[in-house]
């Protein structure tokens, strides 16, 4: 369960916090099953499992999209991070 690597106390938190909490857990739980979808994937030699897999693995990337979306809309500070980092050519280092 998401709340369960909380490192204050729950009531102490505000739900805006719990909110971005929730968020920020579903994001790395739905990158790891890409990974895991991928990995599956190149290690199947089944062609028909290995398209299933990858489809699998392409809706956890959506799902993870939704949720840094949502992020987005929710935290300034996020919002003008993704603003500033996604979607451009300059050099991603060169901050």
């Amino acid at each position: 369960m998401a709340s369960d690597n909380l490192h204050a106390p729950r009531e102490r938190l505000s739900t805006e916090t719990l909110n971005l909490h929730h968020c920020i857990v579903s994001i790395m739980e739905e990158l790891e099953a890409v990974d895991w979808y991928r990995q599956r994937a190149d290690d199947c030699d089944d062609e028909a499992l290995k398209k299933i897999l990858l489809h699998n693995m392409r809706e956890e990337m959506e799902h993870a999209a939704m949720c840094l979306e949502w992020m987005r809309r929710n935290s300034k500070e996020f919002d003008g991070h993704l603003r500033e980092f996604l979607f451009t050519e300059d050099e991603i280092a060169d901050h």
